[in-house]
């Protein structure tokens, strides 16, 4: 597992688990902003910040268009590909929320993924630390490093 400064250890644990039981081979958790909590699979930094800035980008897009077209936000998102699925739903954890991108193959299903994310929503209820002792929400350079990923992401320099 890769490990840079903005993740969080409490998160580890549930992280871990999930993706035995759901069986998921790409698993990223975050802050809706797109700022990394935990992570499983990616092999890149570059893959999973990217990975995030596209999933804060999707959520707060369909929050929008939801709003607009129904009055109300639009929530989860499945999409089926040939070999892999993609999940991206929203976790209410502690007082906040949290997006939890997962992909898996054939292994698994969207059933499964779904039953063992309600067990990821309570353990990491479990685990979050009191707002006193929580890391800050966003990290120093955050925007400065979802700006020169986005700009990677899109062949600017």
């Amino acid at each position: 597992m890769i490990r840079h400064s903005v993740m969080v250890g409490w998160a580890d644990g549930p992280m871990r688990q999930y993706v035995d039981d759901a069986r998921v081979q790409l698993a990223v958790l975050m802050h809706p902003s797109g700022q990394v909590l935990a992570q499983h699979g990616f092999a890149k930094r570059l893959d999973v910040q990217t990975a995030c800035a596209l999933s804060a980008a999707i959520n707060a897009t369909a929050d929008r268009l939801g709003k607009m077209v129904d009055g109300a936000p639009f929530r989860g998102l499945h999409y089926t590909g040939a070999e892999r699925q993609l999940h991206l739903a929203q976790l209410h954890v502690g007082d906040g929320l949290l997006l939890l991108l997962s992909v898996f193959d054939r292994e698994s299903s969207l059933g499964i993924v779904q039953l063992y994310l309600d067990e990821l929503r309570a353990a990491l209820d479990a685990a979050v630390p009191p707002d006193d002792e929580a890391p800050p929400a966003l990290a120093e350079d955050f925007e400065r490093d979802l700006n020169r990923n986005l700009a990677a992401l899109f062949g600017r320099r």
